[in-house]
């Protein structure tokens, strides 16, 4: 089973893309919590399992992760942008 995880500094505004961001600024949203991104990532149709002692290594404080199960037919780059654009949805 593959597994892929997602941190919330792929998708935060305040963040540069050498700082972590993944996503064009115009669908990162200020702030995501791994809350957000689970239900993100169940609406895109994948099962999320939150994890909230990691931290991404580009960051000191833990903001915790999101670890995205049965992803074998999808790119992760495919799978964070799709998230990106629930994330925009759920925060309406």
């Amino acid at each position: 089973m593959v597994e892929n995880v997602v941190y919330p500094a792929y998708f935060d505004a305040e963040r540069s893309r050498s700082e972590g961001r993944r996503v064009p600024t115009d669908l990162a949203i200020t702030e995501p919590t791994v809350d957000e991104i689970a239900r993100a990532v169940q609406q895109v149709g994948y099962d999320a399992v939150i994890e909230r002692e990691k931290t991404y290594s580009r960051e000191f404080e833990p903001r915790g992760a999101v670890v995205v199960r049965g992803t074998e037919d999808t790119a992760k780059n495919d799978l964070v942008q799709a998230v990106a654009a629930y994330l925009g949805v759920i925060r309406e």
